[in-house]
């Protein structure tokens, strides 16, 4: 009770995270700039979310082809259907609460395909560790084609977490964020070692060797180009629907790739810190686009369009995934009776 609990305050507080960054960055639009706002939004080129939605969907595609190639060093095939259905319903639980779809999607495998969940758990987080590599990598390339502009941007945020309230760097926060670190990881091996015979220590241990072995099935990769290749086409595709996505606003819609390659940059993060990237994904493309000379209310309409393109295809594919899933395993048992 108290686990659930804790986790409903926890998604509360990033949903009024999020919340509170769209009343914050609607407030950061000068009232003589609203028309500005509003207008972008009233003559942006709509049509362009259809090759937005072909685009993105297309990763979701790859990401389900990926992950299907985590499992074969395990010894598990699942069918690409199942794959592709737990991908999207897993993204349309995350809208809801922030990592539930991780959990979902391993639930609902292990439910059709007979894969046991703990060692899905590796390959999610094999998965997000190759994505934690790739964005670096994005980052790496939107700092060399726009070293003034992310650089900047970069040290301005920095330097906002970890600045004193006369505005001078502080070496005592970052101390204290490593030493709770450090104290966080002394406690749980603690923890391991003295409660090693509770039922939730055991079970938290397996959950830990399953991780393990979805880790280590990266090295035991039976078709590590096809992985390679699956992992650069899922952040290519990511790039090109930014990319794209700048061209539905005026203002934007001169903008390249090396602003889409900064825009995605610093956009992902917003996914991550508030559920569905709600308010921080569009706050945080507007700001790096405003480095670009692009001003706040122009990006900030761009990143939100952009973000509610993304929203619509995960609630409209997940929706139908979740109308799918049974029908189609419904349909697979009953042919195989019948085989």
């Amino acid at each position: 009770m108290k686990r659930k609990l804790a986790s409903f305050l926890k998604y509360l507080f990033f949903l009024g995270l999020g919340v509170f960054l769209v009343w914050w960055s609607l407030h950061q639009i000068p009232d003589n700039k609203w028309n500005e706002f509003t207008e972008s939004l009233t003559h942006a080129r709509y049509w362009l979310i259809a090759p937005v939605f072909f685009i993105l969907s297309s990763s979701h595609v790859i990401r389900s082809l990926r992950w299907r190639i985590l499992m074969q060093p395990m010894g598990y095939h699942p069918s690409f259907l199942n794959t592709f259905f737990a991908v999207m319903i897993g993204y349309l639980a995350n809208l809801a609460v922030p990592r539930l779809g991780e959990v979902l999607k391993c639930t609902l495998l292990a439910r059709y395909e007979k894969v046991p969940a703990e060692k899905l758990v590796g390959t999610i987080v094999a998965e997000r560790a190759v994505d934690v590599i790739s964005l670096g990598i994005v980052f790496l390339l939107a700092f060399i084609l726009q070293y003034d502009v992310v650089g900047e941007y970069a040290r301005q945020l920095f330097s906002e977490l970890f600045k004193t309230k006369t505005g001078q760097f502080s070496t005592h926060k970052i101390i204290i964020a490593l030493s709770i670190l450090i104290l966080l990881i002394v406690i749980v091996k603690v923890w391991f070692d003295k409660f090693s015979h509770l039922k939730i220590v055991i079970t938290f241990k397996r959950i830990l060797k399953g991780i393990w072995e979805g880790l280590s099935s990266i090295r035991n990769l039976q078709n590590k180009s096809a992985f390679i290749i699956y992992s650069i086409l899922i952040w290519a595709l990511y790039i090109g629907g930014t990319w794209v996505g700048l061209y539905a606003t005026q203002g934007t819609n001169l903008l390249g790739l090396k602003e889409a390659l900064s825009a995605l940059a610093f956009a992902s993060i917003g996914m991550i810190i508030t559920p569905g990237g709600i308010g921080a994904y569009a706050y945080f493309m507007a700001k790096v686009l405003e480095k670009n000379n692009i001003p706040f209310e122009l990006g900030y309409a761009n990143g939100t369009l952009q973000w509610f393109a993304q929203f619509i295809i995960i609630v409209l594919v997940g929706f139908i995934c979740m109308g799918l899933l049974p029908w189609y395993n419904k349909k697979k048992q009953h042919i195989q009776k019948t085989a």
